[in-house]
């Protein structure tokens, strides 16, 4: 019998986190679930250390931390509690930890997935940040350790299943063409730029197809989300910009497909449920049982629309900032990520996202950032930049 697989999974209590337990709890004696991580949400971490009893539990806020440390106590479980930044990085790096799940949301999760891909650790990838931010440093690391890369993201992971298997990252080697990237379209895909304007935090989480957290729904309703999966996929399959071509499809039935330079079109279809791509990946190379309902096509129609990039600025922000290069997309996310949180927050309306993202893409200097702390440098100026850009938009 082979041994199970061990896990650390970062971000144990957002949508992915919790996904991803969910499989692994339909599978008993296959995975051994070694590390949770979360940030505030002490009740949810708590009830999964009940269940999955892991070796360590670790919050990202060192109050958080306390309280759940409090709460085991009395428990009975021999569970270790760690907390703060770093912690997050300790729990990634275990020595008996082989695989980790990087799920947790936006640029606090880059430095613990970094150094579990510097550690040669299988990194199923839920944080399209880490590579947005740190394409080339990620994927050095990768190269040298000789860790396992399996993405997440459903467009990316149904990408992963329609190309050769063993791929090696020559798209031409492989007889590709083209990646197709498919979007839903979000709530917003049949709204006026007017009535985007005026909308409410409420409606743009309100996802048609996907159960998301509130920040990636809103990345969806401005389609930042598929522009930062563009570059995500960039560096996934060493794609050029022109090579990857997105397409919205409202029903969520193809997640994503691969053209060959013979005409082929291959797509991988399922019922959106992130579960899928999940088991994909910790089953890896075997497929194993998700809890996911079958897809009934029967009496379903297809559709297919080219995006609008009027409507849609952040996805036009997006490429360019890819062909840009260096720390252009760094920039896009950083910006991106604080006027997202105003907008939750009701600090500024929809339509000032996009603008405060072009605004630190034109303010600032995307020069080479080779190195962690460079990045980071660069990710706390852009979010500087666009948070003072939003309070004058607010002031005036």
């Amino acid at each position: 019998m082979n041994l199970p697989r061990t896990l650390t999974i970062l971000g144990a209590t957002g949508t992915i986190g919790v996904n991803t337990l969910d499989v692994v709890a339909r599978h008993p004696g296959r995975f051994r679930v070694i590390a949770l991580t979360g940030a505030t949400q002490v009740d949810k971490l708590y009830e999964q250390c009940l269940q999955h009893r892991p070796k360590v539990a670790v919050m990202a806020d060192e109050r958080a931390a306390g309280d759940l440390r409090a709460r085991l106590s009395g428990s009975g479980l021999r569970i270790e509690v760690w907390g703060g930044p770093q912690a997050l990085i300790e729990a990634a790096t275990l020595p008996e930890v082989d695989t980790v799940m990087a799920a947790i949301v936006g640029a606090a999760g880059l430095p613990a997935t970094l150094a579990a891909a510097k550690k040669g650790k299988r990194i199923l990838l839920a944080n399209k940040e880490t590579l947005v931010v740190s394409g080339r440093l990620f994927m050095d690391a990768i190269r040298d350790s000789g860790a396992d890369l399996l993405p997440i993201d459903s467009e990316h992971n149904a990408i992963f299943q329609a190309l050769p298997m063993g791929f090696s990252g020559d798209l031409a080697a492989a007889g590709v063409k083209k990646i197709w990237l498919t979007a839903s379209g979000g709530p917003f895909r049949n709204k006026t730029r007017e009535d985007m304007a005026k909308a409410t935090p409420e409606q743009a989480i309100a996802h048609p197809n996907w159960v998301m957290g509130k920040k990636i729904s809103v990345d969806s309703a401005s389609m930042m989300n598929k522009g930062l999966e563009v570059i995500e996929a960039h560096w996934l399959f060493n794609a050029r910009a022109d090579q990857i071509q997105v397409v919205v499809h409202p029903q969520s039935v193809i997640h994503s497909m691969v053209e060959y330079l013979d005409g082929s079109l291959i797509a991988q279809l399922g019922t959106p449920d992130m579960r899928t791509p999940i088991a994909y990946a910790l089953g890896f190379p075997e497929r194993i049982e998700a809890g996911v309902n079958a897809l009934d096509l029967l009496g379903k129609g297809l559709s297919f629309e080219s995006p609008d990039y009027e409507r849609f600025p952040c996805l036009k922000l997006a490429f360019d900032a890819l062909k840009t290069g260096g720390s252009a997309p760094a920039i896009l996310n950083a910006a991106n990520e604080v006027a997202v949180e105003h907008f939750l927050t009701r600090r500024c309306g929809f339509a000032d996202i996009p603008r405060a993202i072009s605004h630190a893409l034109e303010k600032l200097d995307p020069s080479e950032a080779n190195d962690l702390e460079a990045l980071l440098e660069t990710d706390r100026t852009a979010r500087n930049t666009a948070a003072l850009f939003l309070e004058s938009v607010k002031a005036a």
